[in-house]
């Protein structure tokens, strides 16, 4: 029963930064909201190797971002789903809401594993090692992934005026 107590305590101070996380993630609310559902299932299963973990919120952090980058080879995840074309970047610069409309539209097509790195590098402002942690691979990847990630977004966004990822 302790255990119980303590797994609902945990998801009820959690779920919004966890819904956040997903949503940064997966672009879409629906989606985020199904992958947060997906992880605390799991995370229900696992609960006393979690709850004995370092650091809980570290462990669950893997399981959403493992959760998220595994969707892909899932059949039911392979559907067209329906999205409306960007017409290209702006001839003029980018700030506040035109910014955010067309990074969250860059970072949609980026691979996931790219997505992944730049959303915990810098909207959950994890250093590297822990970004690693989070996606089970090595230092060096996340650098490497990082680099290619903003390169992308770079020829995504030739007009992209410098600010940070910071879309709430």
């Amino acid at each position: 029963m302790r255990d119980e107590r303590e797994y609902v305590d945990y998801v009820q101070a959690r779920t919004p930064s966890l819904r956040r996380l997903a949503h940064r993630l997966c672009g879409e609310w629906s989606a985020a909201d199904d992958l947060v559902q997906e992880c605390l299932v799991a995370l229900y299963r696992h609960w006393r190797k979690a709850s004995a973990a370092d650091s809980i919120d570290a462990y669950v952090r893997a399981m959403l971002v493992h959760a998220y980058l595994a969707e892909r080879e899932r059949t039911w995840s392979r559907r067209v789903r329906p999205t409306a074309d960007v017409a290209g970047p702006s001839a003029v610069p980018l700030t506040g809401a035109e910014h955010r409309i067309d990074l969250l539209a860059a970072l949609a097509k980026l691979s996931r594993g790219q997505r992944a790195v730049l959303v915990l590098r810098y909207w959950e402002d994890l250093d590297v090692a822990q970004t690693a942690a989070a996606l089970g691979c090595s230092t060096g990847t996340v650098k490497s992934q990082t680099s290619y990630a903003i390169a992308a977004l770079r020829r995504l966004l030739p007009n992209y005026v410098p600010g940070g990822l910071d879309i709430p």
